[in-house]
């Protein structure tokens, strides 16, 4: 087995999944958040609603009174959160653009994070009503220990646009900038690569699918000269 450090910006909560499925193709994690994940007191607006929607699993950090009503999800995660809050979600979508076709008519509650993507809100525009259920607190700075495993690491994962600039900046205050910089940075998709390529990073790919079985396809493709 490899024992190849891979950087993980995942928050705490998002992070011990990822972690396993590394390990179990012979990576070691470095984690290294660049949030911390904070539940906020989550009030639904008035209904009566049709269906709801989550596209993160952290949306369910806050309980939220729901019932009677079907629930869509984004990710087997957000799907298995869904459940342990009680609830009995659709088959979860892979992404946003492939959920949006399969939601019913009529108004939606969507439980969401402060920091989010709009494409949701503008596809159901007129009938979506959002609760923010979680903030993703930007972090200061990585503690010293955090740095240096980050730097001494060959590749770094990316999940969102937002988490990678955070990553770019942290690593830049840390010192580590050109080590980070030479990392090959595997991300979920071409618009999670772009702050990372606006930074200079000299090798940054994404897989054709945004979805994590793939992520880590790319993952192992790109590192299969050191493997």
């Amino acid at each position: 087995m490899s024992s190849l450090k891979v950087a993980l910006f995942r928050a705490t909560q998002d992070a011990a999944g990822t972690q396993a499925l590394l390990a179990a193709r012979g990576f070691a994690a470095v984690l290294a958040p660049v949030a911390d994940i904070v539940a906020l007191p989550a009030t639904p607006p008035p209904g009566p609603f049709d269906f709801v929607v989550a596209t993160s699993a952290k949306a369910f950090a806050a309980p939220v009174a729901i019932s009677g009503v079907r629930v869509f999800v984004v990710g087997e995660r957000t799907a298995a959160a869904a459940r342990r809050a009680g609830l009995a979600p659709e088959a979860p979508a892979d992404d946003v653009a492939t959920l949006i076709p399969r939601l019913p008519l009529g108004r939606a509650l969507y439980l969401a994070g402060r920091d989010r993507k709009p494409d949701l809100e503008a596809a159901l525009a007129g009938r979506i009503a959002v609760v923010e259920t979680y903030a993703a607190e930007a972090r200061a700075g990585w503690t010293p220990e955090e740095a240096h495993a980050v730097a001494a690491a060959v590749a770094a994962l990316h999940y969102s646009p937002r988490a990678a600039a955070l990553a770019v900046a942290l690593a830049q205050a840390a010192g580590i900038g050109e080590a980070f910089r030479r990392h090959s940075h595997v991300c979920l998709s071409r618009e999670v690569a772009a702050p990372l390529a606006q930074a200079g990073a000299v090798r940054v790919i994404w897989p054709q699918r945004p979805a994590e079985g793939p992520l880590l396809d790319a993952l192992e493709s790109a590192l299969a000269d050191r493997l």
